[in-house]
């Protein structure tokens, strides 16, 4: 179970920081995929780098938190950064997304981040 509880981590950590990427240097086909579409050169701008620069700290802090602070810690963040994609499965519902996006997408990776907190908490 420590190496399914690991692997979990990291490879939704690399997500992260790969959707961070994603949003601040493609970020018209990453609020596409996100399920609302923006134009990155109008006022939505901003706020696709904003969740870039959001989501590469993630990232980069829950890594950080796996390899310096130990499984616990990073239980408890995920646990914390769970609601981040629940938030998202509300907003992309209440912004015209599909809900097969909403929960398809956002919804199934908070479920995922759940089941990787408690997989750590167990470890």
């Amino acid at each position: 179970m420590t190496v399914a509880a690991y692997t979990l981590a990291i490879v939704l950590n690399l997500f992260c920081v790969f959707l961070g990427y994603r949003f601040l240097f493609q970020p018209g086909p990453a609020a596409t995929g996100y399920g609302v579409p923006a134009d990155p050169g109008g006022d939505a701008g901003a706020y696709l780098a904003i969740k870039g620069v959001r989501d590469g700290t993630f990232g980069l802090v829950g890594l950080a938190l796996l390899a310096f602070a130990g499984a616990t810690a990073e239980a408890w963040f995920l646990l914390v950064v769970a609601l981040v994609p629940l938030a998202d499965t509300l907003i992309v519902l209440r912004n015209g997304g599909t809900r097969a996006t909403a929960f398809g997408i956002h919804f199934a990776t908070a479920v995922i981040v759940l089941i990787g907190a408690v997989l750590l908490f167990l470890v």
